[in-house]
């Protein structure tokens, strides 16, 4: 065990902290791409959080020895192929996978107010979040119900992926953001031409499905629960 002074905390890209690990434990993640020079650390040795290059004792890692050369190369829009796991769904691909499924996907910049599609709207792309925040909507008149906020390492849009049937609502941006667009028509050559890739990202993409309905079902639960509390008054 190192000094324990020599303790941190990362700030991860889905705005929760990840921690305690120790000094070797950062440089594994920032050749991962999993720790970027502006990511907030905390350093119990200094008392506070603090972008990762301006740690003294991690200076020396952001450089492009330390990176496999495969990976300087900017791909699709600037972006590097390890930078991909922020998506939640994509954080156990390896470096090569990544550089594969990049292949298949448009880096997009939207910008705050944009409209990605509307309630209606036929299907044809799934949307992964690198950076901001969008928020899905249904609009009664003039009225907006919100029905859910995607921010850095989350997903929208997947049905896309497995039929081409109307939008269920508006997905608008609320602050500059990057998205990485995965249309049907590339999914369904990325299943024929690779599906040993295909396949983990299916899997993760079902799992997060799977656990957003049970919350939605907990959602439904409470809320008849309610109405049937409040009949009983």
């Amino acid at each position: 065990m190192e000094n324990a002074a020599n303790i941190y905390f990362v700030w991860g890209a889905d705005d929760a902290p990840y921690g305690p690990v120790e000094l070797s434990t950062l440089v594994d993640w920032i050749r991962d791409e999993r720790v970027l020079p502006d990511t907030w650390i905390f350093a119990r040795s200094a008392g506070h959080w603090q972008r990762a290059v301006h740690l003294v004792e991690l200076l020396s890692y952001f450089n492009t020895q330390l990176v496999a050369p495969d990976l300087i190369r900017p791909v699709t829009n600037g972006l590097r192929p390890g930078m991909l796991r922020r998506i939640k769904i994509l954080a156990d691909l390896s470096d090569a996978q990544l550089a594969h499924l990049m292949d298949f996907m448009e880096a997009q910049m939207v910008t705050e107010r944009t409209v990605i599609f509307k309630q209606g709207d036929s299907s044809d792309a799934m949307y992964l979040v690198m950076a901001g925040e969008l928020r899905a909507r249904v609009m009664n008149g003039e009225r907006e119900t919100i029905l859910a906020t995607f921010g850095p390492g989350d997903f929208f849009g997947d049905m896309a992926l497995f039929d081409h049937g109307p939008r269920s609502a508006d997905v608008v941006v609320n602050v500059d953001s990057q998205l990485l667009r995965i249309s049907s028509g590339s999914f369904n050559r990325l299943t024929k031409e690779a599906p040993a890739l295909a396949t983990p990202f299916l899997q993760e993409t079902a799992r997060t499905l799977a656990a957003r309905i049970r919350n939605d079902n907990k959602k439904l639960t409470r809320v008849a629960q309610q109405y049937s509390a409040s009949r009983e008054l």
